[in-house]
């Protein structure tokens, strides 16, 4: 019988993605994604942080590095693994991986002064010959 093991997350980039080399040169992407979580009543409403490390291989990693940045939303989906280690101090710690086999990114982009949208936009949502693609809210009916 055939068996799974995959993770969803959404949450917020928590520092940028740092692309290395393998030493047999395989491209590996790493960063961190924080997921917010509330639990309680009203009165006893407490919000939690979940932190994930997430690892992108070969030309996922490449594409990370390139659109990944802190602080973005980003939908991730791979493999689940959780890690223990002891951190500088001797506790024991535990580490929530993720192998990611895809991600995406939820929300719009920024240009490089932190605003959203704007002539920036990627080439890919542009029309032919750099004019701006089609936009269906634009339609008066």
């Amino acid at each position: 019988m055939a068996s799974v093991s995959k993770i969803v997350i959404i949450g917020n980039v928590g520092r940028d993605p740092e692309l290395r080399m393998t030493p047999n040169g395989k491209p590996v992407c790493e960063f961190s994604v924080a997921v917010n979580r509330v639990t309680g009543k009203a009165e006893d409403r407490q919000e939690q942080t979940d932190w994930y490390r997430v690892s992108c291989w070969s030309t996922l990693a490449e594409r990370a590095q390139q659109y990944i940045q802190k602080g973005r939303l980003v939908y991730i989906e791979g493999r689940f693994t959780p890690r223990t280690y002891t951190d500088r101090e001797g506790k024991e710690r535990l580490s929530l991986d993720i192998s990611a086999s895809d991600f995406q990114l939820l929300d719009a982009r920024r240009d490089r002064e932190g605003a959203i949208g704007g002539d920036n936009a990627p080439a890919a949502s542009r029309g032919p010959e750099g004019e701006k693609s089609f936009d269906p809210d634009e339609i008066p009916f």
